[in-house]
């Protein structure tokens, strides 16, 4: 019988991916013991604005540049599934690679409106989720109704590193030193940063299929 594979999630829009993400990405799944991460780039966030949003292709060809030589799979895998919603993506994946264990990773920025997210109990339901340290957002994750529900569910990060253990719902915290880089500042210093990728069409790291370039 094949071993199941630990994969990491983690979801955003990536525009552009930088270098925080590796290492948020690095860090995570050396404190779980994980396999490979797959970043889920999405064609859209129901939860940010349209506006300065790059092409879908430029922001997987940049986030494969700051995952090459590392194992992590970059895919907008949520395009070829039809799923908008964190949990209708996750409960997709769940069913469509069964030998596959998943922990979805973010940022302490994202617990403290986790409660705003579409069915995000079920969320919880579905995977362990591993939260990782963010510069000012700390205090707002832990006051948070989420982190409220999901409290008597937390656990040590040793608990997922015990492969056996695995269940959901599961909470872990991971301390990591701050890192303030930001896909904000990133387009605040080079506002043009996608024109270089405008023509890419980067293959997907999951379903192989090239990504064109339509708008997120």
């Amino acid at each position: 019988m094949t071993a199941p594979i630990y994969t990491g999630l983690l979801g955003g829009s990536f525009n552009p991916a930088h270098g925080g993400h590796r290492r948020i990405t690095l860090f995570a799944m050396a404190a779980l013991g994980l396999d490979e991460a797959w970043w889920l780039v999405s064609p859209g966030n129901p939860l940010k604005p349209k506006a300065g949003m790059a092409p879908l292709n430029a922001r997987v060809a940049s986030a494969r540049r700051q995952a090459r030589r590392a194992p992590i799979r970059v895919t907008a895998i949520e395009r070829d599934l039809g799923t908008v919603y964190t949990e209708a993506t996750l409960t997709a994946l769940v069913r469509r690679y069964p030998k596959r264990r998943f922990v979805w990773l973010m940022g302490s920025d994202n617990l403290a409106q986790f409660h705003r997210w579409k069915n995000w109990r079920r969320i919880a339901r579905t995977m362990p989720i591993a939260v990782i340290a963010r510069p000012g957002y700390d205090a707002q994750a832990v006051t948070s109704p989420a982190t409220a529900w999901l409290r008597p569910y937390r656990v040590p990060a040793a608990r997922l590193r015990n492969r056996e253990s695995w269940s959901a719902p599961a909470l872990v915290f991971l301390a990591f030193d701050p890192d303030k880089r930001s896909a904000t500042a990133r387009r605040m210093a080079e506002p043009d940063w996608a024109d270089a990728w405008l023509a890419a069409r980067p293959r997907d790291g999951v379903t192989r299929r090239s990504v064109s370039g339509d708008p997120a």
